[in-house]
This record gives structure tokens, sequence and C-alpha cells, in this order.
């Protein structure tokens, strides 16, 4: 009874210093970095809602597609080549590039508010959630911890890219599409992970440029949040057309 106590009592204490080590490895980011990390945090915070005035641009007068694609896209070669002490108009390059994301987004949006609105909440939601708690993950393990995962995430985005090729020449089944858009999600969450920690050791290093690493972590999320609503979409799709077949 005793030796049952005393492992069990050796248990808890190794969970609790566990838990009290994870905690503890905040402390290895130094002030500098917890600074800029709070930047880009910020940051993408404030790109966020440029997309989101996008989409609700694109309710009012139907304003995305192509055009608002290939906008984003150069806006975002745009920062990588604008000096970094042009600091003010890389940041507002970024937030044409959010503006002209949610645009590009918004007819699927105004789909979702279409078919039901608490799809695009819960979408909003989950992908939030998604993206904090991984990026906790990311700054609590040890350094350089998951950045072996970005070849694993890099092949799989390959094997996502040429699924996608092959389907689009060859044709493909809805279980290949479905294969894909749940690859697809996993994929850019683990790249949620990769990135975040790239960032934090790319600080350390000196690389303190908040705007990349914001950019960066939106083309994440929106990643994410797309795949997350269309998952989501399409089951509120078929929960409407069972309902439909049981009242006929």
């Amino acid at each position: 009874m005793d030796a049952f106590t005393s492992f069990f009592d050796s248990q808890t204490s190794s969970r609790n210093r566990w838990n009290f080590e994870s905690l503890k490895n905040f402390r290895q980011i130094s002030p500098v970095v917890q600074n800029h990390l709070k930047l880009v945090y910020l940051t993408l915070c404030c790109t966020l809602i440029a997309s989101a005035a996008g989409a609700y641009l694109h309710i009012l007068w139907n304003i995305g597609g192509i055009v608002t694609l290939l906008g984003c896209l150069g806006c975002m070669i745009w920062v990588l080549a604008t000096p970094h002490y042009e600091e003010k108009k890389r940041v507002s390059l970024l937030m044409a590039a959010g503006l002209l994301e949610g645009a590009t987004l918004g007819p699927m949006i105004h789909l979702a508010i279409e078919i039901n609105p608490s799809v695009l909440i819960s979408a909003f939601g989950g992908t939030a959630l998604a993206f904090g708690c991984f990026s906790a993950a990311a700054m609590l393990a040890k350094r350089r911890e998951y950045l072996y995962l970005g070849g694993l995430v890099s092949s799989g985005l390959s094997m996502l890219l040429w699924l996608q090729f092959a389907s689009s020449i060859f044709g493909g089944s809805a279980a290949m599409y479905k294969f894909e858009l749940y690859f697809g999600l996993l994929i850019f969450v683990g790249y949620m992970v990769v990135d975040t920690q790239e960032m934090i050791e790319k600080a350390h290093n000196g690389d303190l440029d908040y705007v990349k690493h914001a950019m960066t972590l939106f083309s994440d999320f929106v990643a994410v949040f797309v795949r997350i609503l269309i998952i989501m979409l399409k089951n509120s799709l078929e929960k409407n057309e069972k309902k439909k077949k049981r009242r006929d």
C-alpha cells in the first residue's frame, strides 16, 4: 500500500513538474522576441479586420473575383520587395492585401450567409481556436522542436498540389475531393505550428520583420478558415437535403 501511494505521489509530482516546466518555457523567449510577437499578432488582427471589410465590400458591390485575387498576390509580392525601413508602406500594402483577400473570399462568405449564417461564425471561431491552440503549443514547446515538421508538411503540400492537378485533368470523384479537403486542412494546421516556431527562431536570430511574419500567419489562417468553412457548408447542405427527403 505504501509502495502504491509513493508511486502515485511520484506520478502526480512529475505531472505537476511537467506543467510547471511547460509554462516556464515562455522564459525561453527573450523580451525582444516577446515584443516582436506582440507586433506580429497585432498586425495579424488588423489584417483580419481588413479582410472582413473586404468581404463586406463584396457583399455590397460584388467586387470579388480574379482581379482582387491577382491584386492580393501583387500586394504580397510588393510587401516582400519593399525595404524594411519603409515600415508604413509595407503595413499599408499588407492591409490592402488583406482587404483584397477578403473580397476574393466574398462570394463564398456571401453563400455561407445565405445558407446558414451560424456556419460562418462557427468556421471563424473554430479557425481562431485552432490557431490559438497550435500557436500556443509552438510557443510552449522547446526551441526548434517542431521545425523538423517543415519538410513533412512541405511534402504533403506538394502531394496535395499534384492531386489537384491530376483531378483537374482526369476528373476527380467526390471521395477524392473530400480527401483533398481534409488532407489540405491537416497540412495547413501543421504549417501554423511550423511557421510560428520558425518565426520565433528567426526573431531570436535577429530577423524582426513583423510585417512578413504576420503575412505568413495570415496566409495560414485563411487557408485553414476556407477549408473549415467548406466542410461546414457541405455538412449543412447535406443535413438540409436529408430534412427535405424526410418531409417528402
